[in-house]
């Protein structure tokens, strides 16, 4: 199959490693069935996981030894393995408006969030009086937080993307497994650098942010090893369904255009 090839109704998984499949021009304008749901999917987590895991510090017992972790940590590598998947099967330039719309639903999320903590309570209702702290306790983070938040998703996620459309093209679309791990190791890596030192720098000894970024940054990381057969499934039948198998070559990597 040659690189300008045309998008086929259907994709036969056994022959996926071995074929080049289709450059990402020859996917633009394509009509995908799965598309918006898998979209609505990583933007249900990105909210979820940064507007609800957060606040809550979890500790297990693995070998003997107690293990703490914030409970947005177990899954906003999720949100990492929908990187993978939308830019394995649709490509970057796809994923790049998948990561926008996260990124604005995170803003929204915000402001949506500090509007209704400072909209004055109505002081005759009596269930105001124990909603007020508890919604001030639940979503009142720090503007500091938020915009770090916010910029390591948003840095993280073009990275990871970026990183998983270049290694595709290295592999020829082999061992799809090295680039859904090797991908997460820069972008998750690239967050938890970007988002620690943003949120908590001055605050926590530098000693303390380092076993911070370097421990969340492992726990994510071996989320998706853990997860590598889902992706492995879900790819495949994505490809199959959608018949489609983009490579990115000749696309535009600026993360600062919404071409598709």
């Amino acid at each position: 199959m040659s690189d300008a090839a045309t998008t086929k109704p259907s994709l036969d998984i056994s022959s996926i490693p071995e074929k080049p499949g289709i450059v990402a021009v020859d996917a633009q304008g394509a009509k995908f069935q799965y598309f918006d749901l898998v979209l609505a999917g990583f933007v249900t987590i990105i909210l979820c996981s940064n507007f609800i895991g957060p606040g809550k510090s979890c500790r297990i017992e693995l070998f003997g030894h107690p293990v703490v972790f914030g409970a947005g940590n177990l899954f906003f590598p999720i949100s990492y393995i929908f990187d993978d998947v939308i830019t394995e099967v649709y490509g970057y330039a796809k994923n790049r408006r998948v990561i926008w719309c996260g990124f604005f639903a995170l803003l929204f999320g915000a402001v949506m969030s500090y509007a209704i903590i400072d909209l004055p309570m109505n002081p005759d209702e009596p269930y105001n009086l124990r909603l007020q702290p508890a919604i001030e306790l639940v979503f009142g983070n720090s503007l500091r937080i938020v915009i770090a938040s916010m910029i390591g998703f948003w840095v993280g996620d073009f990275v990871n993307s970026y990183t998983m459309a270049k290694m595709k093209i290295w592999t020829k679309g082999q061992k799809l497994w090295t680039r859904t791990i090797g991908s997460t190791i820069v972008g998750e890596g690239v967050d938890s650098i970007m988002f620690y030192p943003i949120a908590f720098f001055g605050l926590w000894s530098n000693s303390t942010l380092a076993r911070v970024i370097l421990f969340n940054w492992l726990f994510k990381v071996a989320v998706e090893v853990v997860l590598t057969p889902v992706t492995y499934k879900i790819v495949g039948w994505l490809k199959k369904a959608e018949g489609v198998d983009v490579f990115d070559r000749g696309t535009d990597f600026s993360p600062f255009t919404l071409e598709a």
